[in-house]
């Protein structure tokens, strides 16, 4: 949005919050779609890892992707650590096969043949990501947030950390840079392009309920009082994470992927905390105001070890991969802990997929529906959508001014039909080329059956 117009540009328009609509008709309803389970991509079976491995991060940094996470291990029994938590890192170059570095930095064990970054207070919830504020030092380039202790607060505070290559890191500076909540879960910080600013996000218990506070900066160093998040009138739910990043294709919108607890159910007898986990999506435009949606993003499913406390907790971050299937466009990869806090057991990082922007679409039945967009200034020179529909299924496009009145040339009957399962399909009319109303305000009207649309876009 600029200077209170909409303006569809080459950035992904996705149907998350609703908020680029303004009616649904016939049949047509929002549904929200659910990662698919993929394969264990990292067991934490190594000496300095364990059960309570944790805090996941992904991140790409040009064609390596990387994951950072908590080594940690509990002993059920004996109700206390095994041994001291450190910060680790695995490498990618695909974001399915995973190694382990030899980086020869921490003693562990007596070698330093291992995979250990950091080691200290910090590595309870070392939380790091590349800095794209184009004035951050090369020094710089990597930032992390994570929680140390200062003297009389019982959740500590959270400190700052930078390194240049992500491997070797050090202290911002030796005071922490927020000090009011409670910052004994993965705390979470980025650079927001769009506004020009660091955002935070950390946990805040709210009248006996976790919940998430963000504060923002304009050099990392100096930042705002925190401000509990506006969820709109949803009811009240533990939230005991955020994983809240701009989306990869759109970084107007900013997606979350919060864990929630549910700490008065159990089901596995063995569960040394009763509780259940699951998580669930949240979306905002401003980092302030959320829609979240009600109903699970990725459920515990039929594994039974994921019916434990704390399990089901995203990483923080999506990937882009390759697709396991030949000639197909490439998905998002989201990475999810199983196996935590078992006894005799290590926790283990799955990878799940969704197609690109597959996050909620507007269904349409064979009966038909539609959806009438907000007003929106087009800046671009083609109309590309994100469909999939049944082998008789058809998407049509009709291009209305902001009063509704379909503009000459650009009618639905004008429309080519669209069929078929594409990420990037273009928009095509009978006579008529969108180029002719680059910078007008327009309303796009898209007519489904059998069809799901995902997200639209006005590319150059």
């Amino acid at each position: 949005m600029r200077n209170g117009d909409w303006v569809l540009d080459a950035y992904w328009e996705l149907f998350v919050d609703g908020a680029v609509i303004d009616r649904l008709g016939g049949k047509a309803e929002l549904r929200l779609h659910h990662p698919v389970p993929q394969e264990v991509v990292l067991e934490c079976d190594r000496p300095w890892e364990g059960n309570t491995s944790g805090y996941f991060t992904v991140l790409q940094d040009g064609k390596t992707f990387r994951m950072y996470y908590r080594g940690s291990d509990y002993g059920v029994k004996t109700k206390k650590q095994t041994h001291p938590e450190v910060t680790c890192v695995a490498e990618s170059h695909d974001g399915i096969h995973w190694e382990r570095p030899s980086l020869g930095l921490v003693e562990f064990g007596g070698t330093k043949r291992n995979n250990i970054v950091w080691t200290g207070r910090e590595s309870q919830n070392f939380a790091p990501f590349i800095d794209e504020n184009p004035a951050a030092p090369a020094h710089q380039r990597y930032k992390a947030v994570a929680s140390v202790d200062v003297p009389g607060k019982e959740w500590g505070a959270l400190g700052a950390l930078v390194s240049r290559d992500g491997i070797r890191w050090q202290r911002l500076r030796e005071e922490p840079v927020i000090t009011e909540g409670h910052f004994d879960s993965l705390n979470t910080a980025f650079w927001d392009p769009v506004n020009g600013r660091y955002l935070e996000f950390h946990r805040l218990w709210h009248e006996e309920y976790r919940d998430i506070a963000m504060c923002e900066s304009k050099d990392f160093v100096r930042w705002t009082k925190p401000r509990l998040l506006d969820w709109g009138g949803a009811p009240r739910e533990h939230l005991y994470t955020n994983a809240i990043r701009p989306y990869i294709r759109n970084p107007r919108i900013l997606l979350g992927f919060p864990m929630r607890f549910v700490p008065d159910r159990a089901r596995l007898p063995e569960d040394p905390y009763p509780a259940l986990s699951d998580n669930v999506l949240i979306v905002s435009r401003d980092g302030l105001h959320f829609k979240r949606w009600l109903e699970a993003f990725q459920r515990p499913g039929p594994q039974r070890e994921r019916w434990v406390n704390r399990n089901n907790m995203p990483a923080w971050g999506l990937l882009v991969t390759r697709s396991a299937l030949p000639n197909c466009p490439d998905e998002i990869s989201f990475y999810s802990v199983e196996g935590y806090y078992l006894p005799n057991q290590t926790a283990r990082v799955r990878r799940f997929t969704l197609r690109l922007d597959g996050f909620v679409s507007v269904n349409a039945p064979r009966a038909g529906g539609e959806v009438l967009t907000r007003p929106l200034v087009l800046r671009g020179n083609k109309l590309q959508v994100n469909v999939a529909t049944s082998a008789v299924g058809v998407v049509k496009v009709e291009v209305t001014d902001p009063q509704g009145n379909p503009i000459r040339g650009f009618a639905a009957d004008d429309c080519v039909e669209i069929y078929g399962d594409e990420v990037e399909q273009d928009v095509r009319w009978n006579n008529a080329d969108v180029r002719s109303l680059q910078g007008k305000t327009v309303r796009l009207r898209f007519l489904l059956s059998d069809a799901d649309l995902y997200a639209f876009r006005c590319a150059q």
